[in-house]
């Protein structure tokens, strides 16, 4: 049994304390918003994130950081959105033990890029935890959506990071008959496909609430994919981490599945609805909003051409029609693939 602290209790926070759990750890939960606490701990649920799902009485929940981080903790994980996660861990690191007693891993979950600085994940993570836990830092990502991680839907991950220790003992200690963890070195690429196929998800979106059908969508999907490749290999990520589970598998899932919200905002653009009352309306973040946005920036500074994701960030920022959007990648110049 392992020591495991969560920070953040939205419906991948909660979908991992749960399956943890049945894994036998010993898992407490830090949540920001003191009424969800409060209706985990009371209720037992929080029917927003997870519907359906009613969680063990011996979940700890709470939003004390002092109360989840302790010389114990064997493996952290956050779970924030991106936009948060540089605060978050700056909070944390306070409390963190100035020797890293038992600690075996620290596992980021979360998607996207910082606003501003541009960094992956894992790099915001570095910069706010002491000296002697940064090698420990792993990012886990896939096609892993969080309501059927909570039903034991048979789901694959890779978890990825250069501490070949931290790797291991959070593969052995997360796997189960329904949760399985592969392992890789390419941080790098595990990340930027975890973070770019948000925006080509929104497009599929797009292409569904325009009313077009298969050919379409496997056209967009192919090339979609090929724009996560290059920008990963710009940045000297391995070009096979894009036809693994963070760059083919997670593309896929979160392009067709009704429980992607970065589909469901392209979706209802495709529908002629606007941004602001898309999002106004939904509970969780739709992280390929921020990150459409982000990456446009990283692919103007390397100069890496990415037609889709410009076409989507003129939809998104710029008010752009999508059948105009459509149609300036249709007749752009023709060349090989």
């Amino acid at each position: 049994m392992a020591n495991i602290t969560i920070i953040g209790g939205g419906s991948w926070g909660l979908a991992m304390a749960l399956m943890l759990h049945k894994n036998g750890h010993s898992v407490k939960v830090w949540e920001y918003i003191s009424e969800n606490v409060n209706k985990l701990r009371n209720e037992r649920k929080n029917e927003d994130y997870l519907k359906g799902i009613v969680f063990p009485k011996d979940i700890y929940f709470t939003n004390d950081m002092a109360e989840v981080v302790s010389e114990e903790t064997e493996v952290l994980i956050f779970a924030v959105p991106s936009e948060y996660l540089r605060k978050t861990v700056k909070a944390i690191a306070g409390h963190l033990p100035s020797v890293p007693m038992k600690m075996k891993a620290i596992v980021s979950l979360v998607k996207g890029l910082e606003n501003g600085t541009l960094k992956r994940m894992s790099e915001v993570i570095s910069e706010e935890v002491p000296l002697l836990y940064k090698d420990k830092i792993c990012a886990l990502s896939g096609p892993s959506h969080a309501e059927e991680v909570s039903k034991d839907m048979p789901t694959l991950v890779v978890l990825a990071g250069e501490n070949q220790d931290a790797l291991e003992y959070v593969q052995n200690e997360f796997s189960n008959s329904s949760f399985r963890v592969y392992t890789s070195t390419d941080i790098v690429g595990v990340e930027i496909g975890a973070a770019v196929k948000n925006i080509i998800s929104i497009a599929a979106g797009v292409v569904s609430g325009l009313g077009f059908g298969d050919n379409t969508m496997g056209a967009l999907l192919t090339r979609g994919l090929a724009e996560i490749r290059r920008l990963g290999c710009a940045l000297n990520a391995d070009p096979e981490t894009f036809s693994g589970l963070s760059g083919l598998g997670d593309l896929v899932t979160t392009a067709i599945s009704p429980h992607s919200r970065n589909r469901h905002v392209g979706y209802q653009l495709g529908k002629g609805k606007k941004l602001d009352e898309i999002l106004s309306k939904m509970i969780m973040i739709a992280e390929g909003v921020v990150t459409t946005k982000n990456i446009r920036e990283l692919k103007e500074k390397l100069n890496v051409s990415m037609p889709i994701t410009e076409q989507m960030y003129q939809l998104l920022f710029n008010a752009k029609a999508p059948l105009a959007a459509l149609s300036d990648l249709m007749k752009r110049e023709l060349k090989n693939e």
